[in-house]
């Protein structure tokens, strides 16, 4: 059998200003285990896992790439995929 981890999705509607520290409040709450970010029509334009392991050197570069897509974003969702415990 199997062991399928069981997981749910949940959005947010942020303005390129907020995307980075809406990022960081998700990562510090510890149960994502996917980002997405998709731009006004929908489309993904940034997505990336969140393993326990490397999420202290990967984020550094992460933070960096949402930064420099706020600057150019108007207005984002924020896919959240989290385990559920």
């Amino acid at each position: 059998m199997t062991d399928k981890k069981q997981s749910y999705q949940e959005s947010f509607r942020v303005s390129g200003d907020e995307i980075l520290s809406k990022i960081k409040e998700i990562i510090k709450e510890g149960n994502a285990r996917r980002i997405i970010i998709k731009n006004e029509k929908d489309e993904t334009i940034m997505e990336f896992p969140l393993t326990v392991g490397a999420i202290g050197v990967v984020l550094a570069p992460i933070y960096a790439a949402i930064g420099t897509l706020a600057a150019l974003a108007m207005k984002c969702t924020i896919v959240v995929e989290k385990k559920i415990d």
